[in-house]
């Protein structure tokens, strides 16, 4: 048949499959594709690059073949996915067969996490700086952070920022490649191994972003390291969008190529810290809205001021909470709480803070009394103080806000809530506080 035919068969056949897939996949996958060629039982169909043939060769071709076998009562039809007519980097000019990138292609390697998503991640004064500038990736991917390097412990949320970023590029149809450094690391070893690294290089010079968790793991691994320091100029010269997570910062990790090192930091180094008290809170709201559980406030608020500052580790402690409140057929309150989180070591690691030793250390430290923080003082330090002494009863002990705030002179829960946000903007702009905050800490902590 003429390249018309093939045109007008793919044209009904989109009209199909547009039916039998959800909205976004056909959006991203199928909308832009076209027929071109129809002979012999084989049928081509153009793709705009080779991500979406590699996705459709491997996930979509039972499903297209047998609505083109409806369509043109052809008992035996075989499809191919050209790039242009094609599979080829437009860069070199290297081809390579679909078989071959279909087989470097780790199945897990394009998968996004659905929860991973920018509604769900919770902002605070610890992250504020990482998820706007993955949004802003996301919005005007190559333009600007180019790369993002965003680092932090275990459990932060830096992967889950990754994630977000390819969903919202995935939506507008950029082809998106998330990969831990492991797997890369792995592929390139195969792709060696069998002597196909012109493949494995031209798969990932195709992205339109190429997202890389935890790039801490090709330190030392000089041969990995030469061919991602290549496929880094290939996508930034091309104003492709590369993010980068790891657990520390590019200079701080060993034995990391100085021309990487160099590389990393050219567009925007973010960090996440810990989440403060606050945060910690609203992340346990937001877990518990999510998930339908019906769990009190001073519930996530004991849970929160147990000090975890893995977001992994203090979800689990709420699942620790709701799974013995169904084991009992009891409601999750605060008695219950506190009895199922007494024999894990979060509540183990360090003894109690007691409230009136953070009181009587914070007023000594600017020079007053404890009952100068309770009394009905306003001037500005002693209010400085008082809201010092809220924050950190808030970070360090398990009270909740109508405690605190009888602690500090029958106060309002609002108006702890008031005074600690405060005090957060004021350590974020105020280095002496900061140095304040940390001395009143040792004093405090046991030893």
């Amino acid at each position: 048949m003429e390249n018309r035919s093939a045109l007008e068969i793919w044209n009904a056949a989109l009209g199909e499959l547009q039916i039998q897939v959800s909205k976004s996949n056909y959006r991203t996958w199928l909308e832009k594709t076209v027929g071109l060629d129809f002979q012999n039982n084989r049928f081509i169909v153009s793709v705009p690059n080779t991500f979406i043939a590699e996705y459709l060769e491997r996930n979509q071709r039972s499903l297209i073949e047998k609505t083109l076998i409806h369509l043109t009562a052809s008992p035996d039809i075989q499809i191919s996915f050209q790039v242009n007519g094609r599979y080829k980097d437009p860069s070199n000019g290297h081809s390579a067969s679909p078989a071959i990138l279909e087989s470097l292609v780790t199945p897990d390697s394009e998968q996004l996490n659905p929860r991973y998503d920018f509604d769900s991640f919770i902002v605070g004064n610890s992250n504020r700086l990482a998820h706007a500038a993955a949004q802003s990736v996301a919005m005007n991917p190559g333009k600007i952070y180019n790369p993002l390097y965003i680092y932090g412990g275990v459990g932060l949320g830096k992967t889950h920022l990754l994630h977000a970023i390819g969903q919202i590029a995935q939506s507008r149809h950029v082809p998106v490649i998330c990969i831990s450094a492991e797997q890369f690391t792995n592929e390139f070893v195969s792709a060696v191994r069998r002597k196909r690294v012109e493949d494995f290089q031209l798969k990932y010079r195709q992205a339109g972003m190429l997202l890389i968790d935890d790039i801490h793991f090709l330190s030392g691994k000089k041969q990995t390291e030469e061919s991602f320091f290549h496929t880094f100029n290939s996508l930034h010269n091309a104003s492709r969008q590369i993010v980068i997570t790891s657990d520390r910062p590019p200079k701080a990790i060993p034995q990391l190529d100085k021309r990487l090192r160099s590389r990393f930091e050219w567009g925007l180094v973010a960090d996440i810290q810990p989440p403060d008290a606050e945060t910690r809170l609203s992340i346990l709201k937001a877990k518990a809205r999510c998930r339908g559980i019906n769990i009190t406030d001073d519930v996530l608020e004991y849970i929160a001021g147990r000090g975890l500052q893995n977001i992994r580790e203090l979800e689990g402690l709420l699942n620790r909470v709701t799974a013995f409140a169904k084991l009992l057929n009891a409601p999750p309150n605060l008695d219950l709480a506190k009895q199922a989180v007494a024999d894990i070591g979060a509540e183990k690691t360090e003894a109690p803070i007691g409230p009136k030793l953070v009181i009587a250390v914070v007023a000594g430290s600017f020079n007053m009394k404890p009952e100068d923080l309770t009394s009905g003082r306003r001037d500005k330090e002693t209010s400085l103080a008082r809201r010092l002494a809220m924050y950190l009863l808030r970070q360090e002990t398990g009270f909740s806000l109508s405690q605190i705030g009888a602690l500090l002179g029958n106060r309002e829960p609002s108006s702890v809530t008031n005074a600690c946000k405060k005090f957060s903007a004021e350590l974020a702009s105020n280095k002496s506080l900061k140095r304040k905050l940390a001395e009143i800490k040792k004093s405090i902590k046991p030893q």
